[in-house]
Order: structure tokens, then sequence, then C-alpha cells
């Protein structure tokens, strides 16, 4: 197999199929996938699905923690299950540059396998593109998603339930993907171990919706904008107040370093592995103890409230005793961070 990609593995022919053959088969083989045809033939238990997409053009392709195919999984995943969704089945898409080494197509591929065995989903279907050099950053990778929801988890995406009264948890440090990519693009040497919390959430979904299936108002995974924005979103939606308190609010020591030399936020950092839950006041403490009781969710935090007062405004009580305004940013901090 030739050592880099070239613009024939994209033609269709005997290359292309070589392709799928060496390397996509071999880390996602299964029944469905195999039988190459245009479209996965799938069956679904519930009556309800969820269905997403995302494209993913991480820079760097490789970072601490993850790379670009591991974070396309997880992204994916992720999307469905604070939809209150089961995530069952993954489609993959990629667009390559020619002359993308073959051994790091090989290690993405499997970097996906690994991380859908560990979620529990397939990836059914595909497409593979390759463009001439320049036209592309390395490779792109779209990801579609499919889902089944019960009954009683419909209104946990667009949070119908959210009321005053109800408590926001996350299930851990906030702003190490963002902070980790920054580092590796910059190529900024400070001696922190900081890595991307990249992971797949609907393990510690699924234990907390068994555990108590009704307990749960919202779900939105922190990604670009941050918590900030999604709160701020949250607040604007539902016409509802949010106070959140700012030393409850896990960063790392590590990373609040280095927002504070570089001048960022971690309120608005990209996250990869933190679900924003609003939970019911009443079950908030056992949604609490159950999610600690999982790996990605140890350092899990009650962050603030839902509130009747300033509705579509979110309000951070600062550690100094003080408080201000969240506001969306206009703009990024930090672009292509996922």
């Amino acid at each position: 197999m030739d050592k880099n990609i070239s613009l024939n593995h994209g033609s269709g022919g005997k290359l292309t199929h070589q392709l799928i053959s060496d390397v996509f088969l071999k880390y996602f083989r299964n029944e469905t996938l195999q039988q190459l045809t245009d479209a996965a033939l799938l069956s679904v238990p519930e009556k309800h699905i969820a269905f997403t997409t995302d494209s993913f053009v991480v820079d760097p392709i490789f970072f601490p923690g993850g790379n670009i195919g591991k974070l396309a999984v997880c992204g994916t995943v992720n999307d469905l299950a604070v939809s209150g969704a089961r995530p069952l089945y993954l489609s993959a898409s990629f667009i390559i540059e020619e002359g993308l080494p073959m051994e790091t197509l090989d290690a993405i591929a499997l970097s996906m396998a690994v991380e859908a065995k560990k979620a529990g989903v397939r990836i059914v279907t595909g497409d593979t593109k390759v463009v001439h050099h320049g036209q592309c950053d390395k490779v792109f990778i779209n990801t579609a998603g499919i889902g089944t929801v019960k009954d009683l988890h419909m209104k946990i995406a667009p949070g119908l339930d959210v009321k005053p009264g109800d408590k926001i948890i996350i299930n851990g440090n906030i702003a190490d993907h963002g902070i980790a990519i920054l580092c590796e693009r910059e190529d900024l040497h400070f001696d922190t171990g900081i890595r991307s919390d990249c992971a797949c959430l609907n393990g510690l979904i699924e234990e907390v919706l068994t555990a108590e299936p009704e307990a749960v108002k919202f779900m939105r995974d922190a990604t670009r904008g941050g918590l900030a924005t999604v709160l701020c979103e949250l607040a604007t939606d539902r016409k509802t107040g949010i106070e959140l308190d700012e030393p409850a609010i896990p960063v790392s020591e590590p990373v609040r370093g280095v927002c504070d030399l570089l001048g960022f936020d971690p309120l608005y950092m990209a996250n990869e592995g933190k679900v924003v839950m609003v939970v019911e006041n009443e079950k908030a403490g056992y949604v609490l103890d159950k999610m600690k009781q999982h790996p990605l969710g140890e350092n899990s935090s009650v962050i603030g409230e839902v509130v009747d007062n300033h509705r579509g405004m979110v309000l951070l009580h600062t550690e100094v005793g003080g408080s201000r305004i969240v506001d969306m940013l206009a703009g990024d901090q930090l672009p292509r961070i996922c």
C-alpha cells in the first residue's frame, strides 16, 4: 500500500477500494458496514430517534489527550447523549489532503474504532474524498449519529421543564480541551501536563438517567463557546435567570494559570468531555453523588441554579464577593478547536 494519500485514492477505483479495505474496514468492520451499500439499513428499538451531524477541522489533528478521529466520535456521541438519546450508529466521511501519510490516517481510524467500541456504537457507513495538496488542511472528518430516545426524555434537549430552583451541575474541570489545543498549536512549552478532556459521555449520562429517569431537565455539552455560552443560550431560550457560584466551578490550577497568563476566560473555553445538567432541586444531591461514582464525573460540582429574577441573563457571583453579568462572546477566543 502507498505510504501517502494520492488523488487516486479518491477516484472510486482500485486504490479507493484498497483504502477502504486496508484502513476503514480493518478498524470499523461490522456486519452492516461490510455490506458496502450506498445506505446503511438499520433497526431501532424505540419510536423516537435523535439524529445529529458534525464536522471536525481541529488544528493540530493530534493533541494531548486525543486526535481528530477520537474527537469526531466523542463529539457526535455526546451530541446524542446530552439530548437524552442512547447513541447507536455513526457515519464517518473523510476529506483528505493529497500527501497525507497513510500511517497518520491509520492512527486516526484506529482511535475512532477504539472510541466507538468504548461508547458501544457502530460506524456503519461513510465516504472518502481526496483533494489537491493545499485545498484542505491534512484531514477533515464529518460524522453523523443516530440514537433512540424514550418518551420521558424527549423534553431534555429543549429544556421544556426547566424552572426556578433547579440546580446546575457540571461533571468536572472546564477549559482543559481549549487550553490543550492552544498549547499544542502555538508550541507553548508549559510544564503543566494539560490534556484534552475528550471523552464519550453516554455511559455517565445513561447511569444518571437510569437511576433518576425524570430528575434531569436539560443537558448540553459545553464545546465551542464553553460553559458560559451554554448557560446564556438556556437563559435566553427558556426566559429564565441563572446564577453561578464562581468558587464552585471546577478549573484545574494549570489551566487557570495559563488562562491568567494569556488573558483567556475559562468560562468561554471549549470542552469535549463536559456535560452541563439542569437537575430538579430535590434530586440534585443524589444525581451529584451518582456522577461522582463514574470516572468521568469524579470532579462533578453543583455550580449554580435557575432563578426567577433577571430573566434571560446569567449572573456570576465572583470569588471576591461581587457579581458580574456573563454574556455571549461576539467572536471566538480560539478557532478550530473541534
